[in-house]
């Protein structure tokens, strides 16, 4: 359903970085520093899928097409114990762009590979996570299961998508909680530096409903989107 153009930061600089600070040597234990602050990119791959747009005046075949996104990552990591930790990662609310996908028309208004609305959405998952090995070692791996809260705002129709719903149109999306896992890799750069990298996939479903002069149309959508994570934090 969305569809963003950001170009994806590489993951080579991420592998130059551990190249450069592989000489340096551990001396902090992550339990004398249980706060961790994580900042990188977040690069979403959707598989997304979703009902035909059901209602009055609708020709058969009217969809959405979603391509993948980057954003920044933000993260927020407080650890219990050597191997336990819990994690709040979110990214920063990018605009999103959905673009029609079917009939290359509806009546004389194109509509497939058109803009017909825009949306922002905040998307914070709250992961319990488990982290192998003692906390000196350098790379460590560690998995994770959570909860995701995806919350979508800001939704405009398009003049495009005015056209084609034929009128000023309203775009409704509740909110969807769902499941979350991840797992990754930890590497210790320095004292209190790690650099980061994962991949997660959470349930994300909603309900889209466009209103326009009353006339109400609907499709369910299924996200499923995976988040490959890549970022450095600070522990203190």
């Amino acid at each position: 359903m969305t569809t963003i153009s950001i170009r994806a930061l590489p993951a080579a600089l991420a592998l130059f970085a551990v190249t450069l600070c592989g000489a340096y040597t551990a001396s902090a234990d992550d339990l004398d520093h249980p706060n961790d602050v994580r900042i990188g990119s977040y690069t979403v791959f959707y598989h997304a899928t979703a009902d035909d747009l059901s209602g009055p005046y609708v020709p058969p075949g009217v969809n959405f097409h979603t391509d993948n996104l980057e954003t920044l990552y933000l993260g927020y990591i407080r650890t219990f114990s050597t191997h336990f930790s819990a994690e709040l990662a979110m990214g920063w609310p990018p605009l999103t762009k959905t673009e029609g996908r079917g009939p290359a028309y509806l009546g004389s208004v194109p509509y497939s590979g058109q803009v017909i609305s825009t949306a922002r959405w905040f998307a914070p998952t709250a992961f319990l996570e488990y982290t192998f090995f003692d906390s000196t070692a350098k790379l460590r791996p560690f998995i994770g299961v959570g909860v995701n809260y995806t919350n979508f705002y800001d939704r405009t129709s398009t003049a495009q998508g005015n056209a084609a719903s034929g009128g000023p149109t309203k775009i409704y999306l509740p909110a969807s909680w769902g499941p979350a896992v991840t797992a990754g890799l930890s590497y210790r750069l320095a004292d209190r530096w790690h650099l980061y990298g994962s991949w997660g996939a959470s349930k994300v479903n909603t309900r889209l409903t466009a209103e326009t002069a009353g006339v109400l149309r609907t499709s369910h959508i299924e996200f499923n989107p995976q988040a490959m994570v890549i970022s450095i934090g600070y522990a203190f």
